[in-house]
């Protein structure tokens, strides 16, 4: 730390310092961008937005969960959730409904064509992962990476 209080970097520079290339939140943002532009091809095919691939594949790997549990997984609030859920409702891939024991709470249930669409999907990630250029082992450890970092921002919030 300098006797101004600025952080002192590794390479001896400071936050204020900082470029648009040097910060890690836009490599972050932009490498984001850019996964999406993957995807979006691959789930205009399905008739799904990227967040709502992601809802999908949370219920394909268990179904039957509450909005809460499914916000849980996906990091999201229920009013995120909902015109979401909506949407995919509409489209015939999932059913809400209240659970009988407490109403409060809305359960999510696969229908047979959100099921199906779950093979129609199955070539997404190989895809994914060949337009990254790198291998399954090296994708793991970014992944790792990432998840730490987003447990260290969580706590630091």
């Amino acid at each position: 730390m300098r006797p101004d209080g600025a952080i002192m970097q590794d390479d001896g520079s400071t936050a204020e310092d900082q470029t648009l290339d040097q910060m890690v939140c836009f490599a972050i943002y932009s490498a984001g961008h850019a996964m999406n532009r993957v995807y979006k091809p691959l789930l205009d095919a399905l008739g799904l937005t990227y967040p709502q691939y992601l809802v999908m594949l949370v219920l394909w790997e268990r179904d039957d969960l509450t909005v809460g549990q499914l916000g849980e997984r996906l990091f999201l609030e229920s009013s995120t959730l909902t015109p979401l859920l909506k949407r995919l409702e509409a489209a015939g891939l999932l059913r809400r409904v209240r659970d009988s024991l407490d109403e409060r709470q809305v359960r999510l249930l696969l229908t047979d064509a959100g099921r199906r669409r779950r093979g129609d999907a199955a070539a997404i990630p190989a895809c994914v992962i060949k337009a990254t250029g790198r291998s399954l082992v090296e994708l793991r450890r970014l992944q790792a990476e990432l998840e730490s970092l987003r447990r260290s921002l969580h706590e630091a919030a």
